[in-house]
């Protein structure tokens, strides 16, 4: 299995190998079994990871290796010789969190060595359990004995184990150990697979997979499958400083590192995986001719940049995914926002498979999928609340359809969740339906354009234009008007705008799943003032226009307020953070992302042991480096990137589906990074003005020329330029391109929806900064 850690507890790394030397004396019990007493020093020097393959030494001299296929893993262990010259491989029953529950078995076969059997494990960051079962083999020496262990003893006499967990809140130790009787110097090989379907079924996967134990063979095939992924995009690295292009193809790199590689057959033995798993074939919970893919982990974070990535690098992947989501709306009534080892995830915020299946459905994936369907899921979603809205769809719609907003202490009896995030909530909830939205209008679905585009402006209603923020020390940031949660009764919550942001060092707040957590997730009330992405333009009227938008968004982030890393401090994820470093595009300041940009890479992001500020999180930051640094940085949900100059003197995309190749050429490219400010473009040879260029650039190839400077420009700052906006510019059209446009007549009904529950009076010039 593979293994990571995405939030939650650490997650798979089931049945792990541990090597011994020899055993004490000679005897099978000279060894140390237990998990926590036998563990012992790597050598640091010794760590060698590249695609496919990841090496290490152990103080006791022990060097293990370890490279992989589809389902299947190979390990090359090479020992120090000893008086007895007979190494151990134990397999143990546990996992990385330790969460191995109930009747665990090992069966060891006494002539062969084979070692088989199962566990049931509960999932990192979700609800349930699931069972993965396994088969394991060994090359390489003749077998001296073999058996089981439990507890601290182990016997060879005895070849079948059936455990329980203990009492004590931590899994007894357990499982199997083989024992070789000579020590080669090419190294011992052990084979080991798994299945979510049986033992048996392991087996096969192991024999068809690597049917040889040839270990150079498998790693070479996981490097030409690897070389094969990362092939659409290439650089032209003249003159660049070599650890920036490792720096790129590293996030390109982690944003695929978790995710099955994936064909029109679906059924697939390339040794990549990407985030999410392809399991196709090895779903127990379900029969169907679709793909399933799981570890979801957690669309929360990865439809912000992760996913879109894959859109243009591997669309075919995504399309199986976004089958794959679908299907499980069909089996299981709901459309996961988390999944991982069969298991139902955690919901962080909305509903963002919603944001997802648009993401692909504007940008023109089909290959088999029913996007009928797929509308009907996300449709529920915004309608019918699950009883356990914890895992799966949105709770408090109630309230949401009556009040426009999911209040603080909500009176919800329909269905049931942490009482919490009642802002991060409301913004999420509106965006989702600002996706479905744009999937309604072009399904033709009239009726539902407008129910769900009037919806999307729910945010505006916990806009509180008098909410002040204050440092610890009592000095005032000088804004006003920040989103805050309110009450049934309208009655306005009291959520210091400055708790968890990363310099709240002082309050002790929670804002993640806890019961008495804010009522933001894993940011604060600053980081989420930001956080409308289909209507940017009302957002910058609340703020004051223009000016006051980049004064209030430079404020943030010089400020330290946000942070553009991962589980940096007081419990901060901050994903929100990944669009606010491009958001001056909107305020026609695309200069400033730019600058933004290159404040962040290579500052928190290099190829170093400390090159990465904080969990990657399934790839999540991997593709905000890789998109930040391609010089196209999404917005999810909607046809648009934002154009930035990469980090290369040019770059090119080959699509995939249409074999096309897109480029970006920049012209009088700095090496030093001074020039990154566009003066002028061109697309296709045609003078570009445009900030922001939606999907078909990839798909139809399309040459995008920028020339750079040291100096702002005016390209790209007209309001015609801006990217599209729900709501028009002020001094404006609003740009429909893709997107459903909200009419200045629409703005003012929704406005003055707003100033009646509200109370706001004029909101126009709200929040500026003095």
């Amino acid at each position: 299995m593979s293994s990571g850690c995405a939030g939650g507890s650490p997650s798979l790394g089931n049945f792990a190998f541990f090597p011994y030397a020899s055993c004490a004396g000679g005897d099978v019990n000279g060894c140390v079994f237990p998990k926590k007493a036998r563990k012992i020093p790597y050598k640091p020097d010794s760590v060698k990871a590249t695609p496919g393959y990841f090496g290490i030494q152990l103080q006791s001299g022990v060097a293990a290796e370890m490279t992989t296929a589809h389902h299947t893993s190979l390990f090359r262990f090479q020992f120090p010789s000893t008086s007895d010259n007979s190494p151990l491989l134990l397999l143990d029953l546990t996992d990385l969190s330790d969460s191995r529950q109930d009747n665990a078995t090992i069966e060891v076969d006494e002539t062969t060595g084979r070692m088989s059997g199962s566990s049931r494990f509960n999932p990192s960051f979700g609800t349930g359990t699931y069972v993965a079962y396994f088969c394991a083999d060994f090359k390489g020496a003749s077998i001296r004995d073999n058996g089981i262990f439990v507890n601290s003893r182990a016997g060879a006499t005895v070849k079948d184990l059936k455990i329980n967990r203990s009492i004590n809140g931590y899994p007894l130790p357990g499982g199997g150990f083989i024992r070789f009787s000579e020590n080669p110097a090419d190294g011992i090989l052990a084979r080991i697979a798994v299945s979510y379907i049986s033992s048996e079924q392991a087996c096969s996967n192991a024999e068809a997979e690597i049917p040889d134990f040839d270990f150079e063979a498998t790693h070479t095939a996981a490097e030409s499958a690897w070389r094969e992924k990362l092939s659409p995009i290439t650089v032209s690295s003249e003159g660049v400083d070599s650890s920036f292009v490792t720096n790129f193809y590293s996030g390109i790199y982690r944003t695929m590192v978790s995710l099955q590689s994936s064909r029109d057959d679906v059924v697939d033995t390339d040794p990549i995986q990407v985030n999410p798993q392809n399991y196709t074939g090895e779903n127990p919970l379900w029969q169907s001719d679709e793909p399933y893919f799981d570890s979801f982990y957690c669309l929360w974070d990865s439809f912000r940049s992760q996913l879109p990535f894959l859109t243009i690098n591997d669309p075919n992947a995504l399309t199986q995914m976004i089958r794959s989501l679908i299907d499980t709306y069909k089996n299981e009534g709901w459309l996961p926002d988390c999944r991982m080892s069969l298991c139902k995830g955690y919901t962080q915020g909305g509903s963002n498979a919603d944001v997802v299946l648009t993401d692909g459905f504007i940008k023109g994936l089909t290959n088999g999928i029913d996007w009928d369907l797929g509308y009907q899921a996300v449709v529920k979603d915004a309608e019918v609340e699950p009883f356990f809205w914890s895992v799966e769809g949105r709770g408090g719609l109630d309230s949401w359809k009556s009040l426009g907003y999911v209040p603080t202490e909500d009176f919800d009896y329909k269905g049931f969740g942490t009482m919490t995030r009642s802002v991060s909530r409301t913004l999420e909830y509106a965006y989702n339906d600002f996706c479905i939205a744009q999937m309604a209008s072009k399904l033709g679905k009239t009726d539902d354009v407008e129910k769900y585009t009037e919806s999307s402006g729910n945010w505006e209603n916990l806009f509180d234009r008098n909410q002040t923020s204050f440092f610890n020390n009592g000095t005032d940031t000088g804004f006003v008007g920040f989103f805050q949660g309110r009450y049934q009764n309208g009655t306005w919550h009291d959520q210091d705008p400055l708790w968890c942001s990363t310099i709240d060092n002082y309050s002790g707040k929670s804002c993640s799943l806890q019961n008495t957590g804010q009522e933001t997730f894993e940011s604060s009330l600053w980081e989420y003032g930001f956080y409308v992405p289909g209507d940017q333009a009302a957002l910058i009227q609340l703020y004051g226009g223009p000016d006051g938008f980049v004064k209030r968004l430079d404020y943030l982030h010089d400020q330290n307020i946000t942070y553009i890393g991962n589980e940096a401090s007081i419990s901060t994820l901050i994903f929100p953070s990944f669009l606010t470093v491009f958001q001056y595009h909107y305020a026609g300041r695309p200069a400033l992302s730019a600058k933004r940009s290159h404040f962040y890479i290579p500052r928190y992001f290099s190829p170093q042991n400390d090159g990465l500020p904080g969990n990657d999180d399934s790839g999540a930051m991997g593709s905000f480096v890789a998109m930040s640094m391609m010089g196209l940085f999404p917005n999810p949900g909607q046809n648009v990137y934002l154009i930035t100059p990469p980090y290369f003197p040019s770059i090119s995309i080959k699509s995939p589906l249409t074999g096309n190749t897109a480029t970006i050429r920049n012209v009088n490219f700095d090496p030093t990074y001074e020039a990154i400010y566009i003066q002028s473009a061109t697309l296709d040879g045609e003078p570009y003005t445009k900030n922001w260029i939606d999907h078909s650039f990839f798909t139809e190839g399309k040459e995008l020329v920028l020339t750079l400077g040291k100096n702002e420009s005016s390209w790209g700052t007209k309001i015609e330029d801006l990217p599209p906006s729900l709501s028009e510019y002020a001094g404006g059209n609003g740009t429909a391109n893709g997107t459903v446009t909200k009419t200045l007549g629409r703005r003012e009904v929704t406005m003055g929806m707003l100033k009646e529950r509200a109370g706001l009076g004029s909101v126009v010039m709200a929040g500026v900064g003095v």
